[in-house]
């Protein structure tokens, strides 16, 4: 990867403060398996966090194509991965996007690009949820917007209270979507 003297800044600052949290658990980062640790972990982060670099209205942006199309578009079972801002360990899982054009329509891989710049960031699911809604509601300007996401967090998981078979659902919906048939019509096709 070409590093921007920035990013060089930046991962070298990351390596540093890692190198010393390791040293504060009592680790001896001078141990095979450590010596590079700190500047795998600050790359690691970056790239979890390199949503913040991007603009997601820009990416839905770059596709929007004029189509006389007012039927649902739904993209399900988006995988995503982000970190919990609560606990900086990772939650999971499947997001589905469904929006009724209004006049125009984005390229649908632009639809899980956006999921992705949202889950790359520092997150809560519910919020999550809601900003990636605002986004194609804001962008497209559609006759509604439904977003609905399933995940696991290792926060609940694996510390804590330790349920590991626990599902988190949350949703966040407008226009079209505020009637219960709408709704309920891509509930029936997202679990088809």
């Amino acid at each position: 990867m070409d590093w921007t003297p920035e990013e060089l800044k930046k991962k070298e600052e990351l390596a540093f403060h890692y190198a010393k949290i390791l040293e504060l658990l009592g680790e001896d980062l001078n141990r095979d398996g450590l010596l590079k640790t700190p500047e795998r972990v600050a790359k690691s982060m970056m790239f979890l966090t390199k949503g913040y670099n991007q603009n997601p209205n820009t990416i839905l942006a770059s596709a929007i194509f004029h189509e006389d199309y007012k039927q649902m578009v739904i993209v399900k079972n988006i995988d995503f991965f982000s970190l919990c801002e609560h606990h900086l360990l990772p939650f999971f899982g499947k997001a589905h996007v469904a929006y009724i054009p209004n006049n125009s329509v984005t390229g649908l891989s632009k639809i899980p690009r956006i999921v992705d710049v949202y889950a790359r960031r520092l997150q809560i699911q519910e919020r999550m949820t809601t900003q990636i809604k605002e986004c194609i509601q804001d962008t497209l300007n559609p006759l509604g917007v439904m977003v609905v996401i399933e995940a696991q967090h290792l926060c609940m998981q694996m510390r804590g209270v330790e349920k590991q078979n626990s599902i988190t659902t949350t949703s966040d919906f407008t226009g079209a979507f505020n009637q219960e048939k709408t709704r309920e019509e891509f509930i029936n096709l997202i679990r088809s």
